[in-house]
């Protein structure tokens, strides 16, 4: 199956979620020798047009990340590229409307990823198009599949399609013992990471050691409140950490806590869960981590910190696990067979309605 992936930005050029998941998929499909071509903004130094890495060909439609052109570019190299399939992500929503225009006059079908709405990006209308006119959309999760019906998808084409993880590494992987608690995320403004340590604090009379994984703006204000609630001595801020880093911090402490304000689809939540822990989220309009937990034994929903701290106490009655086999369905190789499994609908059903 020959694909072409449409996406101004990479994560050379703009390192997100959504950048990751875009190569993540680009690099399996290709190892599984599928023909794969990322139509991008170049990253790659030197005057080349076309780039191979990691089995993907990355063609350069322009130099720099200017949306304008890049859009009144793209047709001619999705014309070059002659493609069975079209993957677009949502953002810029400009784009993916582009390539769906492009791909009707070349007969082939379009799939949107949609990772999330960035209002800064594009106009409410042109979300629209994006997910109106495309043959299907796919979302990380049902929360985001909701916003996606709200912008005009059917409930037919609209499908989830989830994050997923490397669980062989959870199998094989080691234990560090070190902690009983774990918050994990990118420190930025929807950390909400504040609720986390409130509700250590709250716990400040008990025997517990705390980790906080992740970097990003908002950790000196992390790391100055945790000196104010006088935890600082027991919660350690191990700051980025590799999957192999992470993985056996994980399989070491018996609960984890995702407290976040925004989350498309909670992976680092979902690395916990596979690697035993108790999940304990605290429930947020903009997130979609309770849909990880919703029916779990090992996984309770909270509303405050309060909560957060009588959950950890609670669950310290249940057994500590180092694996959870029943998020072996999220592995990196199964969850890519969903994306195959979409293109070639996609294909088959193109033209029938």
């Amino acid at each position: 199956m020959r694909v072409a992936v449409v996406s101004m930005d990479t994560v050379w050029t703009r390192d997100r979620p959504a950048t990751r998941r875009t190569r993540r998929v680009a690099r399996g499909l290709a190892a599984r020798g599928h023909d794969v071509h990322h139509l991008c903004a170049q990253w790659w130094g030197g005057d080349i047009d076309q780039f191979e890495e990691e089995g993907v060909e990355y063609h350069a439609v322009t130099e720099g990340t200017a949306a304008g052109s890049f859009r009144s570019k793209l047709p001619f190299a999705l014309r070059n590229v002659d493609p069975d399939v079209v993957h677009a992500v949502s953002v810029p929503p400009g784009h993916a409307t582009t390539a769906t225009t492009a791909a009707k006059v070349l007969r082939v079908p379009v799939v949107v990823d949609w990772w999330e709405r960035d209002p800064q990006r594009g106009s409410d209308r042109q979300y629209r198009k994006a997910a109106s006119r495309a043959d299907r959309v796919l979302a990380p999760s049902e929360t985001v599949r909701t916003a996606v019906r709200e912008h005009g998808a059917s409930d037919v084409n609209a499908r989830v399609i989830p994050e997923s993880i490397d669980f062989d590494l959870v199998r094989s992987a080691g234990v560090d013992d070190r902690f009983d608690a774990v918050w994990a995320r990118e420190l930025d403004g929807d950390a909400n990471v504040g609720e986390f340590l409130l509700a250590l604090a709250e716990l400040r009379d008990r025997d517990w050691t705390a980790a906080v994984v992740g970097d990003g703006p908002a950790r000196a204000d992390a790391e100055r409140m945790a000196a104010d609630l006088r935890i600082d001595d027991r919660v350690a801020f191990l700051g980025d950490l590799t999957e192999a880093e992470f993985v056996p911090v994980l399989k070491g402490s018996h609960v984890f806590a995702q407290t976040a304000t925004y989350e498309p689809f909670a992976t680092h939540l979902l690395w916990a869960l596979a690697c035993g822990c108790v999940g304990i989220v605290e429930y947020q309009a903009g997130s979609s981590a309770h849909e990880l937990v919703e029916g779990l034994e090992r996984g309770r929903l909270v509303t405050s910190p309060q909560e957060l701290a009588d959950e950890i106490v609670a669950c310290g009655s249940l057994p500590e696990w180092e694996t959870n086999r029943g998020f072996a369905g999220f592995d990196r190789e199964e969850v890519l067979s969903e994306w195959v499994d979409c293109y070639e609908e996609t294909i088959d059903g193109y033209g029938w309605f």
